[in-house]
């Protein structure tokens, strides 16, 4: 498989919506008892194709969400989407946890699981069909998911890559 570039934003002037997708509690037992500590797995969008995801760990459950939420806003791309859905099917993998989207046709909804369905909302991914395969383990699915919607290309840039007008393509 080839090596993904993802398009990279600057959170700057965006308004982005922060989503929680995971909240992990590690227990560390120490001479002095058990110390507790939190990890989050944050997924930020504007709701028009720019989304990101990241992971913030502390002491207390929100510290560990508004670290979170910063690194996902240095981990943010954009997405090609097309009416509402996207251009063309995807299928990804990361580590075990593999993905497929598919385009959908307009009122369908987004029809995922829990940790897709919040990667693709926050995107303003509308109507799409998604299904996760292998492990459930929310980190690899979103960063599966994240990993498919940056491999998307738009028919703009496919048609100049291969010569051909869309008005061709669109025509018969």
């Amino acid at each position: 498989m080839s090596k993904v570039t993802f398009n990279r934003v600057k959170a700057n002037d965006l308004e982005l919506k922060d989503k929680v997708v995971a909240i992990n509690r590690v227990v560390k037992t120490t001479k002095g008892g058990r110390a507790f500590s939190f990890s989050a797995l944050v997924v930020v969008g504007d709701g028009n194709g720019v989304v990101g995801h990241g992971l913030g760990k502390a002491k207390e459950v929100q510290e560990a969400i508004a670290k979170g939420i910063e690194d996902a806003k240095k981990n943010l791309i954009k997405v090609p989407i097309l009416k509402g859905t996207i251009p063309h099917d995807q299928w990804c993998k990361e580590g075990a946890a593999k993905v497929m989207i598919l385009p959908a046709s307009p009122g369908t909804g987004v029809i995922a699981g829990g940790s897709m369905r919040a990667v693709l909302e926050a995107a303003g991914i509308h109507d799409v069909l998604a299904k996760s395969m292998g492990s459930a383990n929310p980190h690899n699915v979103v960063k599966a998911t994240f990993k498919a919607l940056a491999m998307l290309r738009e028919p703009v840039t496919v048609a100049k890559t291969r010569n051909v007008s869309l008005k061709k393509v669109f025509q018969g």
